[in-house]
């Protein structure tokens, strides 16, 4: 600050794994399991930086005592890495946050939880109380009717506001996983010796807190990958006409009652052919099957549990675990992860998540005698049928919408629903779908939107396959609440035992 120092980014990692050794200093006076650590190389290395040596200080901080356990940055002091435009997004967030939090309190999490619990059981009554307003609109009682409608009108109104305000209690800025990654990339930027710079777009964004401790890790990993696997070391970069920097962008913005998050990087991109060709070696798929694939359907390939193209195998990649299990974790939050890659340009990984896991907008639908709920976020459309429009590619119904072959699911049949019969020519395909795989689910009627409160199913009936959970409606039925997520799977399943049908089905 004063200028009598010429600061460089050897003289950064120095200071990082500083920092590293004072926190587990403290961890270790929090736990009071004193062990002594090696301190006096550090201490050498601080005093040539603040000495001005950072030629000697950057020769000194490549020997890392493995006691400390320093951080990834020591590794590769020679490259250069713009830390400091990386970290620059977030210290502004850090400063707008500290401008808008001087007049706030500190609140249980289980004090918000019941409140939160409380405002789901008012919704319901709400429900209720439009549900009879709507039976008692029968009568002849106008008077009563009308003084009815407007304290039913009046308690809508309040609930909503009420809903909305313990909603926005729960609310916090993403920013507060997001200032973890300047250090993140700077430390894999020197270990894999690359240049990188972080961009942070939307830091402010806010989503329900129990989703912020959900997304971390997805996050790490897939910021991980696009040091890793997407950006190129510098030499490359010239080669193929890039800056030597590469860029690595992570944005979220909200987008009605969804939070988008994009990992985007300008690296190499994902070649189609060769996820084929390591699928297949892998055994994962037959060479029939990488034929017939699209090249949309080969970038899925990297949500395979165990599927690494990595040639080595390192502490960040290589292993066979990671991408499933962030595809895992996102779908378990009610989300979607989406990729688009480009060889030789970039990949962009999108994330889609509700802003909160209570309380959800659904299409209720009916079969038989019996009603669900459809999370409304996975709707794309409601096509209605007719005998004509079902077709059948190997025993299998589908439904041509526009210029894809989208497979039919029964929902009755599938859920065993009793004094179920189909009637193709009054009946109904909603059309799900998540990410790029599309599902029509045959249903009787339309019953229409509703806000339901998500209630868990409990441990006998928690594993009931293509059940996420259930709701209580004004009338107060028992409603299933249909895992869109889980019924795409079990129908890939099936088309994936059948080349056939395989080989016909288009996604959208």
């Amino acid at each position: 600050r004063k200028g009598t120092l010429a600061f460089n980014p050897a003289m950064m990692d120095v200071l990082f794994e500083a920092f590293d050794l004072m926190k587990q200093l403290l961890q270790q006076v929090v736990d009071r399991k004193l062990q002594p650590l090696p301190l006096s190389t550090i201490i050498e290395k601080l005093q040539a930086v603040a000495e001005g040596k950072s030629t000697a200080a950057a020769e000194t901080a490549q020997p890392a005592p493995p006691a400390a356990q320093p951080a990834p940055a020591a590794a590769s002091p020679t490259t250069s890495s713009p830390a400091s435009t990386a970290a620059r997004p977030a210290g502004n967030g850090q400063t707008a946050r500290r401008d808008k939090g001087t007049e706030t309190i500190r609140v249980e999490v289980r004090r918000l939880d019941n409140l939160m619990d409380l405002v789901g059981e008012l919704v319901l009554g709400r429900n209720r109380l439009l549900q009879l307003l709507s039976e008692l609109g029968e009568g002849d009682n106008a008077e009563l009717l009308r003084e009815l409608a407007d304290t039913t009108t009046q308690i809508d109104f309040i609930t909503t506001e009420l809903q909305s305000a313990v909603m926005h209690t729960r609310m916090v800025q993403i920013g507060r996983v997001f200032n973890k990654f300047p250090r993140l990339v700077r430390d894999l930027a020197r270990e894999f010796n690359k240049q990188i710079e972080l961009i942070i777009e939307g830091e402010d964004t806010e989503l329900d807190k129990s989703l912020i401790e959900e997304i971390s890790d997805p996050l790490v990993h897939l910021v991980r990958n696009a040091a890793d696997h997407g950006i190129e070391d510098p030499e490359t970069r010239r080669a193929r006409g890039k800056p030597p920097t590469g860029r690595i962008r992570l944005a979220a913005a909200q987008e009605g009652n969804h939070i988008v998050i994009e990992v985007e990087d300008d690296g190499a991109g994902i070649d189609p052919k060769k996820l084929k060709a390591k699928a297949v070696e892998k055994g994962m798929i037959t060479e029939k099957e990488a034929a017939e694939m699209s090249d949309r359907e080969a970038l899925e390939l990297i949500f395979r549990a165990g599927f690494s193209t990595a040639q080595r195998v390192s502490k960040v990649s290589g292993r066979g675990v990671g991408m499933d299990v962030v595809k895992t974790n996102i779908t378990k939050l009610n989300g979607t992860i989406s990729v688009h890659s480009v060889p030789g340009q970039g990949t962009r990984f999108t994330l889609k998540l509700p802003l909160t896991l209570a309380i959800i907008q659904s299409l209720l639908v009916r079969v038989s005698d019996e009603a669900f709920a459809i999370p409304l976020h996975t709707v794309i459309e409601v096509v209605g049928l007719e005998p004509d429009t079902v077709s059948t590619i190997n025993g299998r119904e589908v439904i041509r919408l526009r210029d894809a072959v989208i497979p039919l699911l029964r929902v009755g049949e599938m859920l065993q629903v009793p004094h179920w019969e189909y009637h193709p020519e009054r009946a109904y395909a909603v059309i799900v779908g998540i990410a790029h795989h599309r599902l029509g689910l045959i249903v009787d009627d339309l019953i229409g939107q509703k806000e339901i409160v998500i209630k868990p199913l409990g441990n006998y009936l928690k594993k009931v396959p293509g059940v996420a959970g259930s709701t209580i409606l004004g009338d107060g039925r028992v409603v299933m609440i249909l895992d869109v997520g889980e019924l795409v799977r079990m129908e890939a399943q099936r088309l994936r035992g059948n080349d056939t049908f395989h080989s016909a089905v288009v996604t959208a």
